[in-house]
């Protein structure tokens, strides 16, 4: 196991030679369970230790070991790598709609009123959350952003960003309770 000065000797190509190859089996295990593609998670594993060698001060040995660290590290990126591929999809999936030539909302009257009549029911209660909320939520949901994207953006922490979304999520829940 690696000493309390690990940060400082992952900066040595030999010692960072030595991690990489007591767990990159690990990383790689931890990322293909997330996204389930063998070539995903190979391209985790190598965004994983291409941060920790950009990085290697961002290792706190006080806080886990290093292997810890990294299957943490692969997970976060795996689950990032999911969601943007979601986001993808969910983009694919409206585009095949537009060009399949079904009738369009806007060539119905009735559907286009209620279709304005909801956006600006949103628009209200998205107006009476906290700037933050609102921004983080707008941000996910008609950005397309990721929480670390966003966090990233807004130069708050990841929890902070995730919270803002879970949050702001919740009070329009309220506002917008779903018909049982």
């Amino acid at each position: 196991m690696y000493n309390a000065g690990v940060a400082a000797d992952l900066r040595d190509p030999r010692t960072f030679r030595r991690a990489f190859d007591e767990h990159h089996r690990a990383v790689y295990a931890a990322a293909l369970r997330v996204v389930d593609d063998a070539a995903l998670a190979h391209d985790v594993v190598q965004d994983v230790f291409l941060r920790l060698w950009r990085r290697p001060g961002s290792f706190n040995p006080a806080r886990a070991d290093l292997g810890t660290y990294l299957r943490l590290m692969g997970r976060s990126r795996a689950l990032d790598v999911w969601r943007e591929g979601q986001v993808r999809g969910r983009a694919a999936d409206r585009l095949k709609l537009v060009s399949t030539g079904e009738p369009r909302v806007d060539d119905h009257p009735a559907a286009l009123a209620e279709r304005d009549h909801e956006r600006a029911e949103i628009r209200e209660a998205l107006g009476k959350l906290p700037a933050a909320q609102r921004e983080a939520i707008v941000l996910a949901y008609w950005g397309g952003l990721t929480a670390d994207q966003i966090a990233r953006r807004a130069h708050v922490p990841l929890g902070t960003a995730k919270s803002r979304i879970r949050l702001g999520l919740a009070r329009l829940r309220e506002e917008f309770p779903v018909a049982a």
